[in-house]
């Protein structure tokens, strides 16, 4: 492919809140552009990105879909993703591998809680963004509350394009500003100016640039995320869309990547295809790669066999041959690859922005016990397709448990069981996911001499961490009182202890050294320091304790303001706590946090109280302590290593067996 053929080329992701006019904008750019000679609808179920029957069905996104269009002699890769906060985590993978995005904003209801969430970390991977404002046309619409809100929430460097021409169902289409009159057109070239200061002192000077000269330093800003354009549009009936497909050229950038590099990318998504079997969806950063060749997969430092190249759209999908840096396709054969292997080398591939992170924990149930490894492996099936289902089968209880992130993707889960493996599978009642963290700084100790041959000496240092830090693991220790092989064993099994703490629930936020370690020239084998690390790290636990934490959400409620007293008062009972609330009109803003614990089922408390005209809307927060009245254990899967004698023989009979 030329340079020039490449560079025709963007790569964008579609944002939004649920219900924000998403695929059908989607809808309309492949309709319009000529990619499809009949518009789809989400409404009918005939939208070309919500191709699974679940999502027909629901009329709602669960899944991101790849699709692609041309517009003016450019190529378009488009990711359209779910908006529903349940499906967090596929906005999550599609986010690293876009080079620009549109996120668009209903003009009735504003920004609400996840799109704010998704415009922080597009600007934690500094993704260039256009901000659509769609349903111009609906019965409430504000104009200038939807730009104060994006001002407020967003940014204030939001820079209006267009001038809208009239409003709810006189809403006729959008003036450009650059030539709407010369009052507006000097308003956005000194808004222009403002966000660039070599460009801010050449207009103060009063240098005379040509308009065409501010149209390309307006794009400039964009590409570089200094200025984010807003334009207008009722996607539903086509309104704004020839202009948001100019805009996606104009103020996003083209891929980068130079195909004669080493080779750099990533698998964003995992899907099966019924004649293709695996397919791993990878954006290519550097290099290219082609039918039948033998790539390296960097993460599971494994080489795997490609067969075929396809792009996939709405279902169907055609063979490409080839992959080349910049763009984005399905690959198959590659049996091992897993969502988040890097193929290559990492070089050119962005960071990852954490947004999903699953509250709660359900156990699966079925009528028929000889359907049990079907419901294993379709899970499973399903944990490789979506990781943070992170299923965990406990093969000694004939139990199966998923995590979630809310009851949407639960009912979605039983639906895909049923319609994709015939499978009748139920779900018991949701219970919150808490931590533990150490509630002081010590040591754990353990000398695992016994029953020989076996000699492991360990001593680790445990100390708590700031929130949200994670795990972090050091050793200081002589090679000669403990070999690197068996320092490395150590390293790979302290998260794996401390997966269950003293209330069987993960340890975070801590800090792990380990400050001694002696092995045996004769007896020690390396399977030693895989029994005694856990009897290591639950020793520390036991002598330090742990506290208790809880998930607290961020949540933003608009309700009536005669409902206000009530809301608040509830929200104070749920342990929650709220900034001072707003008077919007006859309406009233709160916004503060609450614990996920209490807070599970209020939205629909709230739709009852307020007679439907209430509003919740939330995002994950974060993990704090819980108060010390508040007490929550899980049942611990396997020996405790804290019991020590049990705890060895039911390991060594395994690692025997």
């Amino acid at each position: 492919m030329t340079e020039q053929g490449r560079a025709s080329r963007r790569n964008v992701g579609i944002f939004a809140h649920v219900d924000a006019g998403k695929t059908t904008t989607t809808e309309h750019m492949l309709y319009l552009s000529g990619r499809t000679r009949a518009l789809g609808s989400v409404d009918a179920g005939t939208a070309l990105t919500d191709w699974m029957e679940v999502e027909r069905e629901r009329g709602i996104s669960v899944r991101a879909a790849t699709t692609s269009c041309t517009w003016k002699g450019a190529s378009i890769n488009i990711v359209d993703t779910p908006g529903h906060v349940d499906f967090l985590s596929e906005v999550e993978r599609s986010l690293r591998v876009m080079d620009g995005a549109v996120l668009i904003v209903s003009a009735v209801e504003g920004v609400q809680a996840q799109t704010e969430m998704i415009w922080n970390a597009l600007r934690k991977l500094r993704i260039p963004t256009v901000i659509y404002v769609n349903k111009m046309d609906r019965i409430g619409t504000d104009r200038e509350a939807v730009l104060h809100s994006i001002h407020s929430y967003l940014t204030r460097d939001a820079v209006e394009m267009q001038q809208p021409l009239g409003s709810e169902q006189q809403f006729a289409g959008s003036a450009d500003l650059w030539t709407v009159s010369e009052l507006e057109r000097t308003a956005l070239i000194e808004a222009v100016a403002e966000r660039d200061e070599e460009l801010l002192l050449r207009y103060v000077a009063g240098e005379d640039m040509p308009l065409a000269e501010w149209k390309e330093q307006a794009a400039v800003l964009s590409r570089q995320s200094k200025l984010f354009p807003v334009l207008y549009g009722a996607s539903g009936k086509g309104i704004g869309i020839e202009a948001l497909l100019d805009a996606i050229l104009h103020y996003l950038p083209e891929p980068g990547g130079d195909r004669n590099a080493p080779l750099s990318g990533i698998v964003f998504k995992i899907e099966r295809d019924k004649t293709m079997g695996r397919m791993a969806y990878v954006r290519l950063y550097d290099g290219a790669m082609s039918n039948r060749d033998v790539v390296r997969n960097a993460t599971q430092n494994v080489d795997e066999k490609v067969t075929q190249i396809r792009k996939v759209e709405g279902g169907r999908s055609e063979d490409l041959g080839q992959l080349e840096a910049g763009d984005i396709a399905a690959v198959c054969g590659m049996s091992h690859v897993r969502i988040g292997d890097i193929l290559g080398v990492a070089d050119a591939v962005p960071e990852e922005v954490r947004l999903a992170v699953p509250l709660l924990t359900v156990q699966a149930h079925w009528p028929d016990e000889q359907q049990y490894p079907a419901v294993v492996s379709a899970l499973q099936e399903l944990s490789d397709e979506d990781p943070l289902l992170d299923v965990q089968w406990l093969q000694d209880e004939r139990e199966l448990h998923v995590k979630v992130m809310g009851p949407i993707q639960l009912e979605i889960l039983t639906t895909v069981l049923a319609a994709r493996y015939g499978l009748d599978v139920r779900f018991g009642q949701p219970s919150i996911i808490y931590k533990e963290t150490p509630r002081q700084a010590g040591e754990g100790y353990v000398a695992y001499l016994m029953p020989k041959p076996c000699w492991a000496i360990l001593r680790f240092r445990l100390e708590p961490g700031e929130r949200g830090s994670g795990v972090k693991y050091e050793a200081f220790v002589r090679s000669e009182d403990l070999l690197p092989q068996y320092q490395n064993e150590v390293a790979r099994r302290v998260p794996e202890a401390l997966q269950q703490g003293l209330r069987g629930w993960e340890v975070v936020d801590l800090k792990v050294t380990l400050i001694e370690g002696q092995h045996h020239v004769w007896h020690t084998h390396p399977l030693d320091f895989a029994v005694a690390t856990p009897m290591g790290i639950m020793n520390g636990l036991a002598s330090v304790g742990t506290k208790l934490l809880e998930p607290v959400l961020h949540f933003r409620i608009v309700v009536p303001e005669e409902n206000g007293g009530r809301v608040m008062n509830d929200l104070s009972m749920m342990r929650g706590s709220f900034d001072a609330p707003v008077l919007q009109g006859d309406r009233m803003l709160i916004e503060g946090r609450v614990p996920a614990a209490t807070s599970l089922s209020y939205s629909v408390e709230l739709n009852s109280l307020t007679k439907g005209r209430g509003t919740m809307a939330t995002f994950f927060a974060g993990y704090e302590e819980c108060p010390a009245d508040v007490e929550a254990e899980r049942v611990r899967r396997g020996v405790n290593p804290l019991d020590q004698s049990k705890y060895i023989l039911s390991v060594r009979k395994a690692l025997q067996g």
